[in-house]
């Protein structure tokens, strides 16, 4: 599956840029270390947008396009910023039976978004998953550490709700 290109303007602060360029100045001796700056900047930035690679890139001495496929390639990085509220449906084979892409549909229409993209405000991200090992309680999604099993469509808004400022 293809990852989603932020739609979100980048806004990173001088603060972090100054973070992100000691870390690229400790480790750009050592091309291997390009995962390890990678992780280091998106606990700076809580992704990997596009500015930022090319921040790598240049500091690294690495093509852009290696930055780049490897932020594709591996699922840990993420190129669009998450949500105040991560929102992850599951969509494993028992969570599917049961309904599980109804509840994601209706996730996204309420919060007009789809998986894999972030609420202009951050507020609200969605994301689908595979299992998540609550098979028992299908159809499950999680938001951050909240676990909700056993959904229908229309517990959707108001779960939502509780998680809107």
């Amino acid at each position: 599956m293809l990852k989603k290109v932020s739609k979100i303007p980048f806004s990173g602060s001088p603060e972090q840029e100054a973070r992100l360029k000691e870390i690229i100045a400790e480790n750009c001796h050592d091309k291997s270390l390009l995962m390890h700056v990678m992780q280091q900047a998106q606990n700076i930035y809580g992704y990997l947008p596009f500015e930022v690679q090319v921040m790598i890139a240049d500091g690294m001495d690495i093509p852009l396009e290696k930055v780049y496929g490897v932020s594709t390639f591996y699922a840990q990085f993420n190129l669009t910023p998450k949500g105040k509220f991560n929102i992850s449906v599951c969509l494993g084979t028992a969570c599917y039976v049961k309904g599980s892409k109804a509840v994601l549909d209706k996730i996204c229409q309420v919060i007009g978004i789809e998986p894999g993209e972030c609420t202009p405000d951050r507020h609200f991200s969605i994301e689908a998953c595979r299992c998540i090992g609550a098979c028992g309680l299908a159809p499950v999604m999680t938001i951050n550490d909240d676990v909700y099993g056993k959904l229908t469509v229309d517990q959707i808004e108001g779960i939502l709700q509780k998680y809107k400022d």
